[in-house]
């Protein structure tokens, strides 16, 4: 069969398999715990269900703007004017099937083949395949002090002449790292400088921990919206647990954002009214969701690191925000994909191996699902790593025995 080069080179994503994996085991009735998810476990808000409710009563499920429908962009502003103290029009902004086709249209709006788009290590898994989507390059920026946290010299130094755009994600998936003020502002100002695109993947950005505030990149800016090169993007997937709703959004010039509606337009068309109704609901209703999640991440993450802390060679920096741990195992296995498999087939905990994210030798480990889910899991991996370990585990009337070295 003849493929493209880009569908040849573009690799499946490793969280959306783990999600499938987890489901057949599931179905075949595996006692699977997963640890390797992407979504929070909480219901989606219920004004969010009342607006998806009401507009279905009505019938009237119809095709959306491209750009998304009039309520939504209402909300998006608001939302703007709330957590970015920026007062930005209709023409500013644009609803997307999800944050990630936000980001996809901004890119292929940018990017010219063979240009580079550059991003801090570890990164999210589809920002280099997006790159690749549009024929462009992605480069990794690994903070050299081996920390989470980028400087500015990180990111200078890897910017040249086919650079058209650095993607800042804080706080941060899969380390949960929020980058310093320091970090936004320099950022903000040497994008300027150099003239490139910035674009702020803030889907993360109220699920914060330690009293943390989000960081608002315009603060740091003295550009008008049209004159600006920032591109903010978010949507409701995370801090609503709205993960199957696929509503997100961007806000940037109107001239960028005519060029990202021209592409969808031609792509997808806008998301379904009835989703986009949904959003609104949750962006307009009560908030109080989103900070009891943010609370219960928040929990969890101080039971997992208590856990990790546990174990010998292991190596953990606490999380600042979303609900992903990013330790490092390569004391048991340098290979990430080799141990995330060991601990499928002995002990049945999905983890996402690190190498995804640009760091060998590290696991993503979720903390989004239940506390037991979390204890259960974390048990489960240090019966498989601990050579010290009982001869023996059992799981409900399961017994698992250590037949292996």
């Amino acid at each position: 069969m003849s493929l493209s080069q880009i569908a040849r080179t573009v690799k499946t994503s490793p969280t959306l398999a783990l999600n499938e994996k987890a489901a057949i085991l599931r179905d075949k009735g595996d006692p699977v715990i997963h640890l390797g998810g992407g979504e929070p476990k909480s219901k989606a808000p219920m004004d969010a269900l009342l607006a998806a409710s009401a507009q279905l009563n009505t019938g009237e499920i119809r095709y959306a703007p491209a750009d998304g429908i009039p309520a939504l962009k209402k909300a998006i502003i608001r939302y703007t004017e709330e957590f970015y103290d920026r007062n930005v029009k209709p023409e500013n902004v644009i609803a997307s099937g999800g944050a990630k086709q936000a980001i996809m249209v901004a890119l292929q709006a940018i990017l010219n083949p063979q240009e580079e788009v550059l991003y801090p290590a570890p990164y999210w898994v589809s920002y280099p395949e997006m790159a690749k989507l549009c024929g462009a390059i992605g480069v990794a920026a690994l903070p050299e002090d081996g920390t989470f946290y980028p400087r500015i010299q990180d990111i200078e130094m890897r910017v040249g002449s086919y650079t058209k755009a650095v993607i800042i994600n804080s706080p941060n998936n899969p380390s949960g790292a929020m980058y310093s003020e320091e970090f936004i502002s320099d950022i903000v100002q040497f994008c300027e400088k150099k003239d490139i695109y910035l674009i702020m993947d803030d889907i993360y950005h109220r699920l914060i921990f330690d009293n943390r505030k989000p960081i608002n990149c315009f603060d740091y800016t003295k550009k008008d919206i049209e004159r600006s090169k920032i591109i903010v993007i978010n949507g409701v997937s995370k801090q609503y647990a709205m993960t199957g709703f696929r509503i997100g959004w961007a806000v940037a010039n109107k001239k960028l954002i005519e060029a990202m509606t021209n592409i969808q337009g031609h792509q997808t068309s806008g998301p379904s009214v009835l989703l986009q109704k949904a959003a609104v609901g949750a962006l307009n209703g009560i908030q109080s969701s989103v900070e009891s999640l943010r609370v219960t991440l928040e929990n969890n993450r101080n039971v997992l690191i208590d856990q990790l802390n546990s174990f010998e060679g292991v190596r953990v920096t606490k999380p600042d925000g979303t609900f992903y741990c990013f330790a490092d195992f390569s004391y048991y296995n340098k290979s990430s994909q080799k141990l995330s498999e060991y601990l499928i087939d002995k002990v049945m905990v999905l983890t996402v191996p690190g190498a995804e994210f640009g760091m060998e030798g590290y696991l993503r480990i979720s903390y989004c699902g239940s506390i037991k889910d979390i204890t259960d899991g974390i048990e489960r991996i240090k019966w498989a790593l601990d050579p010290n370990s009982p001869n023996e585990l059992y799981i409900g009337d399961r017994k698992l025995v250590r037949d292996w070295v």
